[in-house]
């Protein structure tokens, strides 16, 4: 009987021991997997430079842009064949009688050559279009002409929102750049992102918004080639990134970590000195897929609205700032009040220089 109970008793010691064992197992497995997940979280975040520099944006269109749309006299009258045909400022044109062309002087090449009657292939937004137009000799130099102002490159400033080391993109504005008239979404060619000195700030005012003057650097090697104008910003493959130098990285906020209220932005008012404002996020629009306008902003930086009276053109792509990660960038102000504006979550931006990088 003793032997029976010693033995059960050491059975059941050794089941006891064992359940400990498997309990414990559980408690350090479940606190390993803990860790290790938390650890997997912080590795897959998406580590940024921030930016804030003034920026120098100059492309080269895909195709030749309408700009203008011209008269010319003739020994018989006055006339515009590009109107007459039906052509509109913001069309780009393509190709003329099956030419490609890519510049303004391949246009004038090409109408002095034919004489007679052309077809034009134009992209109207995202629509492509073919017109057949005459040309006229001009009286004023003998040459022909077709009445239509083109060119080639656009150029402007706006501000670097952030590098992304995975992918070597720069990433700037927020949002695109469209002709100014008909709202068409520009195709780039070509295109570099330069070195900028900001020299001067145009205060903002109710109906009247400001903008920051500045000069393009256009002695130094470009900081990238510009490889994609997106409706939710440009994005430039580095050529080289001393820009950025000494400046922290940053881990880029998902949606659910962004909050409404204290934040600040990144920006340059003045020469090439980065320097941080303080703002409000006032709203935070929660989006399934990719669109601007997710976060509603209001400066509250006392210094930034007596210099500037908030936001102005030149300070899209600002990066936004809160709980030290990047949170979006400037992308719009409020006409009739310059202390509000628009941002884009800065998860969407990264999505785009992936596509920028997976397009060349």
């Amino acid at each position: 009987m003793k032997t029976t109970t010693k033995k059960g008793f050491m059975k059941s010691g050794f089941i006891f021991l064992i359940t400990l064992l498997i309990i414990g197992g559980i408690g350090f497995g479940s606190k390993y997997m803990g860790e290790s997940q938390e650890a997997m979280k912080v590795v897959s975040e998406r580590v940024l430079i921030p930016g804030g520099q003034s920026v120098g944006i100059q492309m080269n269109v895909r195709g030749v842009l309408v700009v203008g749309l011209e008269e010319i006299e003739t020994e018989t009258g006055i006339v515009s064949p590009g109107y007459l045909a039906g052509l509109q400022i913001g069309d780009m044109i393509l190709s003329i009688n099956d030419q490609p062309v890519y510049y303004a002087g391949d246009v004038e090449k090409i109408v002095n050559q034919a004489k007679g009657k052309l077809h034009l292939q134009i992209q109207r937004k995202d629509e492509k279009m073919e017109f057949t137009l005459k040309p006229v000799k001009s009286y004023e130099d003998n040459t022909y002409k077709i009445g239509l102002w083109v060119k080639e490159r656009i150029a402007g400033i706006g501000t670097l929102t952030f590098y992304d080391p995975s992918t070597g993109i720069f990433a700037t504005l927020g949002h695109g750049i469209y002709e100014s008239q008909t709202g068409t979404l520009l195709e780039v060619d070509k295109g570099e992102l330069l070195h900028t000195e900001v020299k001067s700030i145009q205060e903002g005012s109710a109906g009247k918004p400001g903008e920051i003057r500045g000069i393009f650097y256009g002695s130094e090697p470009p900081l990238g080639k510009v490889k994609l104008n997106s409706q939710y910003g440009i994005y430039a493959l580095s050529q080289e990134n001393n820009i950025l130098d000494g400046i922290e990285p940053m881990v880029m906020a998902t949606q659910d970590q962004i909050e409404e209220g204290p934040a600040t932005i990144l920006t340059t008012i003045d020469g090439n000195q980065v320097e941080a404002f303080e703002i409000e996020i006032e709203k935070v629009n929660q989006q399934d897929e990719i669109a601007g306008k997710g976060l509603e902003i209001k400066v509250t930086d006392k210094r930034l609205l007596s210099y500037s009276g908030g936001i102005v053109q030149g300070m899209s792509g600002s990066p936004i700032i809160q709980n030290n990660r990047i949170v979006g960038a400037v992308t719009h102000v409020l006409v009739n009040n310059p202390t509000k504006g628009y941002g884009i979550f800065a998860e969407w931006m990264v999505e785009e220089g992936e596509k920028a990088l997976k397009l060349y």
